[in-house]
């Protein structure tokens, strides 16, 4: 489907006045979006079992007190959001950090982890500065159900206590993807993880990683961080300096870049977090390990640009996906971000049927 140009709103100042500028330039689509979300997060295909709107914001009322620990300020942005948008702070627990969400929903169902869950998100990259003409990159398609699509938004951030930021996300989320003005790039996986429990949602993670002038600061953040869910997060920064972390709520094993491309799909590959990896569809699983092949031969060389990590997003073969039964999963947008350079390209909409746009920190 093809999409209208990426759309940025620009917001600054204090962490309320970013929040509820935020939430009121998109008050009704974050209000119908949480509706969804909330629904969702119920249903036997995303929680185990069905569960009524009462209980699902029951559980995101016990995970305000996490994120209020982990960073006063970022807590206060996504209350000011769920204020300027009309709805409540559980609510932009759950339309924010949905995929994270439902593992904490998972933990308080119990039982036997459902084999329908349907999470296939996102093929990532980390380009080392030797494989891209002295300045790597970092690259992600970011895949969700296909009603999410509607609702990707650029942030351009400025902080008045921080670093600037360019932020890929959609409406009611703090952030999902993203660089800052110091060259600190952050992009995700979703994992499936069966240790969820009552701590953060992936978004403020990102966004307070956001916060860190180095990749190994940004490292330190994670490592540190009471995650709610399962997500792998790569980490890139001005200095060629990279990570990728399988980041469970009881497990962090991480690899540092080298001279190698490192890939990244919807599996964990480390024992110790797939030791705690919730079970994945079979056509999901051969998905994920079809995606991490694909991208590991198209980053087999050298001189690789940006024109070539656009062109990986919009692989036909496995990489772009396209909304179809039963999951509906599809690629939803994508970012290439080349932190020696600051250069951040985006695009909304499946990659292969839409058009990137080169973003400037810059108004």
């Amino acid at each position: 489907m093809k999409r209208p140009q990426m759309r940025i709103l620009d917001i600054s100042g204090s962490p309320g006045s970013m929040g509820h500028a935020h939430g009121a330039a998109h008050a009704n689509e974050i209000r119908s979006y949480a509706e969804e979300r909330v629904r969702l997060a119920g249903t036997r295909f995303w929680a185990g079992g069905e569960m009524d709107r009462g209980s699902v914001l029951e559980i995101a009322r016990e995970c305000l007190p996490a994120h209020e620990a982990h960073s006063p300020a970022l807590f206060e942005e996504m209350c000011a959001l769920a204020e300027g948008s009309g709805i409540t702070p559980e609510e932009a627990v759950v339309v924010g950090g949905f995929t994270d969400f439902v593992d904490t929903v998972r933990s308080v169902v119990g039982g036997n982890h459902p084999d329908q869950v349907i999470e296939d998100d996102c093929t990532a990259v980390i380009v080392p500065d030797s494989r891209a003409d002295g300045a790597g990159f970092m690259a992600q398609t970011w895949d969700m159900h296909d009603s999410a699509t509607e609702h990707v938004v650029l942030l351009r951030i400025r902080p008045t206590d921080g670093p600037a930021a360019l932020v890929f996300t959609t409406t009611g989320c703090l952030g999902q993807i993203g660089m800052n003005e110091a060259g600190v790039c952050v992009g995700i996986n979703n994992l499936v993880a069966a240790d969820g429990c009552h701590g953060v949602m992936w978004p403020s993670v990102v966004r307070d990683m956001l916060l860190r002038s180095t990749a190994d600061e940004a490292l330190e953040a994670l490592l540190e961080a009471n995650l709610a869910g399962g997500h792998s997060f790569l980490i890139m920064d001005a200095r060629g300096v990279g990570h990728v972390v399988e980041a469970m709520p009881t497990a962090r094993p991480f690899e540092s870049l080298d001279g190698d491309v490192l890939v990244h799909t919807n599996h964990t590959i480390h024992p110790d977090a797939s030791a705690v990896e919730g079970p994945r569809p079979e056509g999901l699983m051969a998905s994920s390990s079809r995606r991490l092949e694909r991208a590991t031969e198209l980053l087999d060389r050298t001189g690789i640009t940006d024109d070539d990590l656009m062109a990986l997003t919009r692989d036909p073969d496995s990489i772009c996906q396209v909304s179809s039964e039963p999951f509906h999963i599809e690629s939803s947008g994508g970012a290439v971000m080349r932190p020696r350079t600051l250069d951040f390209w985006a695009v909304w909409g499946v990659p292969n049927q839409n058009e990137y746009v080169h973003v400037p920190f810059g108004g």
